[in-house]
């Protein structure tokens, strides 16, 4: 079984990809993540997670390389990482009682041959109207400036919302499994729950 690598050092994406329970390792691609002048998010994110992948497997003979990147579109603006208090209370001011899509690209990178497959796979999440305590309280438990719309589903954020839409709630976080464990399947990668002979022989070392 050939290596496989996550093109990521996220925390969050790492815990997610620890779901498959198939060994890999983890390596900060060196991408150039500016938005193109006019870029739509779908665009944005497919380039991104092929240009991280791309990035990672032209350090390596083979394996299979994972690229993933997302963006946060509310009316077709791209909401950005806030950093800080002051911007996460404005995003959330914003998505207050909104829709809100993420986009979520995905590559496959085969560093043998340099073939790869893509897709993006969006998740809707439409949020309660959110009051100026609401949103304090939030912030000041979760701390939440590194993520995309200033919220953190997997944890207190759930709070925030009045539904979802879309297939795979792990999107929302990052990582589109589904979509991940249906590329593997496609190239005849090994998974836990497919052979599970040929997986403990391939991960046996």
């Amino acid at each position: 079984m050939q290596p496989i690598i996550l093109a990521s050092t996220s925390p969050y994406r790492q815990a997610l990809l620890g779901k498959l329970g198939l060994p890999f390792t983890a390596i900060s691609p060196q991408t150039d993540e500016t938005a193109l002048p006019g870029e739509p998010a779908e665009q944005l994110v497919e380039r991104l997670a092929k240009a991280k992948a791309a990035d990672v497997a032209s350090h390596l003979d083979h394996g299979w390389v994972i690229g993933s990147d997302q963006v946060c579109a509310i009316h077709g603006v791209i909401l950005g990482k806030p950093g800080c208090y002051e911007q996460a209370v404005k995003q959330l001011q914003q998505l207050s009682g909104h829709a809100v899509t993420f986009y979520t690209g995905l590559c496959l990178w085969d560093a043998s041959n340099q073939q790869h497959i893509s897709i993006v796979e969006p998740f809707t999440v439409h949020f309660r109207e959110l009051d100026a305590s609401m949103i304090h309280n939030y912030l000041r438990q979760e701390k939440p400036y590194d993520c995309a719309g200033s919220f953190k589903s997997e944890g207190m954020g759930i709070c925030l919302f009045e539904r979802f839409e879309g297939r795979d709630p792990n999107t929302l976080i990052g990582l589109p499994l589904m979509a991940l464990t249906d590329m593997f399947r496609a190239w005849k990668l090994v998974l836990p729950l497919t052979d599970s002979s040929a997986y403990e022989r391939a991960t046996a070392n």
